[in-house]
């Protein structure tokens, strides 16, 4: 099992702190030491897509001149931009065997995930 993301970003760190809790070990892989390669990128968009994976409300994608945002509008396009700066990818992803298990972080989602019952 993998955890792609940015070991600052605060969602990634709560993602790793429930994991940690929880017992769950995962393989880190840090976007911005180990980079994203295209099959990986090409698989995820193949199984959720460009609206889902692209983080619409980060800095990254604020960052961004209005002309390329607009050119974000299918696959082919988000990948290309994925590859060229993969901070515009929502984070954290929880993968297992090439299967995306989570985008992003919630503990509702990860006890699901992990057959947990929510401690309340």
């Amino acid at each position: 099992m993998k955890l792609y993301g940015i070991p600052n970003c605060s969602t990634v760190k709560k993602a790793r702190e429930w994991l940690s809790l929880h017992g769950v070990a995962v393989e880190f892989h840090d976007f911005k030491k180990k980079g994203l390669d295209a099959a990986t990128a090409q698989n995820w968009l193949d199984q959720s897509g460009h609206d889902e994976l692209i983080n619409r409300k980060g800095l990254t994608w604020r960052g961004l001149p209005d002309e390329k945002k607009l050119n974000i509008r299918d696959n082919a396009s988000a990948l290309s931009l994925m590859l060229e700066k993969s901070s515009v990818v929502k984070r954290p992803l929880l993968e297992q065997d090439g299967r995306l298990l989570c985008i992003g972080f919630g503990e509702a989602s990860y006890e699901k995930i992990f057959n947990m019952k929510a401690n309340k």
